[in-house]
């Protein structure tokens, strides 16, 4: 029989680097999340903005960076310019403030289609996964102890368990879509 432990480990993984990828699309207000996937090339290696700074939000619209360190002020306000979210950081003194403008409806339908290619793109590797699954299972042919039943009820709860995540990420999909989509 095939151990499913690493097949449900993985796809809880990538079910989460699913929801943080998709979690980082602004949805109208701001929000520290907005800067969780912005690196950082700080001490010579790359960090997340969280790992330098403390982010607040002061209202809807305005979103506060105070660096730890204030050495890495202008490193920080040059990776959000060019992480492609389309916010412009302002350096004022020794903080950066993040001017979050509301969305337009354009603007929310851009979001959409990005929301579905990273989507898609999350059950690309769910797919992968299963894939991969698959071959080990279907390796097992000719083994001692192993029957053709065996390996029919291992694809059988592969395939059940790949379609939950797969439904899973259509839940998350559905609901951030909502999100975006309301104004």
């Amino acid at each position: 029989m095939f151990n499913f432990s690493r097949f449900r480990d993985n796809g809880r993984k990538t079910l989460e680097v699913i929801r943080t990828d998709i979690g980082s699309l602004r949805t109208g207000g701001a929000s520290p999340q907005l800067l969780d996937g912005v690196k950082v090339e700080a001490y010579g290696t790359s960090m997340k903005v969280t790992e330098l700074a403390a982010i607040s939000v002061q209202d809807p619209t305005m979103m506060v960076v105070s660096p730890w360190d204030k050495s890495v002020l202008g490193a920080i306000e040059k990776a959000i310019q060019t992480a492609g979210i389309n916010l412009n950081p302002v350096v004022d003194g020794d903080i950066i403030r993040i001017s979050v403008p509301p969305l337009t409806q354009e603007g929310r339908e851009k979001l959409v289609k990005t929301l579905h290619q990273k989507v898609e793109a999350g059950k690309v590797m769910l797919r992968t996964l299963r894939g991969e699954c698959k071959k080990e299972i279907e390796a097992q042919k000719g083994t001692a102890g192993i029957s053709e039943d065996d390996i029919k009820s291992d694809l059988t709860t592969l395939e059940e368990e790949t379609k939950n995540l797969i439904g899973q990420v259509d839940e998350l999909e559905a609901a951030k879509q909502k999100e975006l989509l309301k104004v």
